[in-house]
């Protein structure tokens, strides 16, 4: 029997490859980080080639360092960097531009007017999504304004549109399909939420020939074959942060999980239930047990693990992001200070993009340990801002928050959050969530495990945290402190 599942897990930052046994062990892993192209302020391009490049050359590492090869692999299954846009021509594979990624806002304005126009009910009311410059649709568009100004290569079906999976899978395959899935395509703005299909009135307002678009199949499901001997089924593939969700065996509706990182990306599975939120949540596709399409809300916090940066690069009060825990315990409270990292504007449940950041409380007994635990405590009111949110739209009450990136390893915070929420918070003891997720959606199909429940008990989750603290008083005060930053007062 084969040993292993690759699982292809393409981020902003770089690409992973891991192979993943069937009793869930990590039995290697490649990384190979991709350039960052700025070409104005607050546009941000990735080289599409590259990408692939990448993927191909840490698959190669990771057979290399372990000694064995393609003939070990049972299935494929790929998660990416959601949103981020690429046209390429059909019969060459040669992209017209570089990747246009989700980080960049060359289509703020375009989005800006169509909110003028009154269109965000109505791309709400359609896609689950808001007016932004983050989804593909304006990224797109800007494209096909550039290199297709008439449509006639699209409408001709010389060109072709995709999010990193569709990129990635014409690639490995050798030009042969040109596919997405559900939660990928439930990112573009161009994917009725309730059909779950390509919609065209929303193709007609962007101005997008329907013959760019890649076929939409199920998370698990049958792709196309690759390897030298093309006969090693990709048969998963999912977004990053639906795929995390997976990867928690986050199948149910109530289960609800929160990856930190510089950011934070929350996400609740709501099941058959698509709920439009009132706050500006967004409703997206995520993945029930068998990796077909449920629905989810999801909301972002625009500033976790970055106010630690901060705290390292620009204040210089720390050297490394571990020293954080013990700085935070050294101090019974955080003396009154309040951090709001409100660096780039506030999220939800506060929308003000013109807010900016605030360290209030400030006594002469105040020290360096009381801003840094201030600091942590800001991405766990955040958090909370976020999450309670998200239980009063979706009427779902969760019994634990799974919890998972970089700043999870943080004990303070995460008894903190627990502490704050009022429930349970669950770390997995696996920081590669999203290849996990990739990988179980490959697995399930392949029948390289039985079932989601098999998958899901082979990555347990180390560490629970439960509430041991009254924070009511310290969370109305850090929701005065907001209100100090915001300038829609």
């Amino acid at each position: 029997m084969k040993k292993y599942i690759l699982a292809v897990d393409q981020g902003t930052t770089g690409s992973s490859c891991l192979l993943i046994e069937r009793s869930g062990k990590l039995a290697g892993r490649a990384y190979r980080e991709i350039t960052q192209y700025y070409p104005r302020p607050a546009w941000v391009e990735h080289d599409a080639l590259e990408i692939y490049r990448s993927v191909e050359q840490g698959i190669e590492e990771l057979f290399r360092t372990l000694g064995t090869g393609w003939d070990q692999v049972h299935a494929v299954g790929i998660t990416n960097q959601r949103e981020t846009t690429v046209l390429w021509e059909r019969e060459s594979g040669r992209p017209l531009h570089n990747a246009v990624v989700w980080q960049c806002r060359r289509s703020a304005e375009l989005m800006e007017n169509l909110k003028k126009e009154g269109y965000e009910p109505f791309l709400q009311e359609r896609s689950g999504l808001l007016a932004d410059a983050y989804f593909s649709a304006g990224k797109l568009k800007w494209l096909l304004d550039r290199y297709d100004p008439l449509r006639e290569r699209s409408r001709a079906g010389e060109l072709m549109f995709g999010t990193i999976d569709s990129w990635l899978m014409y690639r490995m395959s050798g030009g042969r399909v040109h596919l997405t899935d559900h939660s990928n395509a439930s990112r573009t703005l161009l994917y009725n939420i309730s059909s779950r299909s390509w919609d065209a009135d929303l193709l007609k307002l962007f101005d997008i020939p329907s013959e760019l678009l890649p076929e939409i199949r199920n998370s698990s499901d049958h792709y196309f074959y690759t390897g030298p001997n093309e006969d090693i089924p990709v048969c998963g593939a999912a977004g990053d942060q639906q795929a995390a969700l997976f990867g928690h065996g986050a199948f149910s509706p109530g289960s609800i999980k929160n990856t930190y990182g510089t950011g934070c990306f929350m996400m609740i599975n709501t099941g058959q239930d698509k709920v439009l939120s009132r706050n500006g949540l967004l409703t997206t596709v995520a993945c029930d047990r068998e990796g077909a399409p449920a629905y989810a809300l999801e909301g972002s916090v625009f500033i976790a693990g970055a106010v630690v940066q901060y705290l390292r690069d620009s204040l210089q009060m720390i050297g490394h992001a571990s020293e954080t825990e013990a700085i935070a315990n050294s101090v019974e409270d955080n003396g009154g200070v309040y951090f709001v990292p409100a660096f780039v504007g506030l999220g939800a449940p506060w929308w003000d993009s013109s807010a900016r950041g605030l360290i209030s409380g400030l006594t002469r007994g105040s020290g360096k340990a009381h801003i840094v635990r201030a600091a942590l405590e800001s991405i766990a009111y955040q958090v909370a801002d976020v999450y309670h949110l998200m239980l009063e739209e979706s009427g779902l009450d969760p019994e634990a928050l799974l919890t998972d990136g970089g700043a999870s390893e943080n004990g303070f915070l995460m008894q903190f959050q627990a502490d704050l929420l009022k429930t349970a918070v669950a770390k997995n003891e696996n920081s590669d969530l999203t290849a996990i997720g990739a990988a179980g959606l490959a697995g399930i199909h392949s029948a390289f495990w039985k079932d989601a429940e098999t998958f899901a008990a082979c990555f347990r989750r180390s560490k629970q945290y439960r509430p041991s603290a009254d924070r009511d008083l310290v969370y109305s005060e850090w929701q005065a402190a907001v209100k100090r930053t915001l300038f829609k007062q």
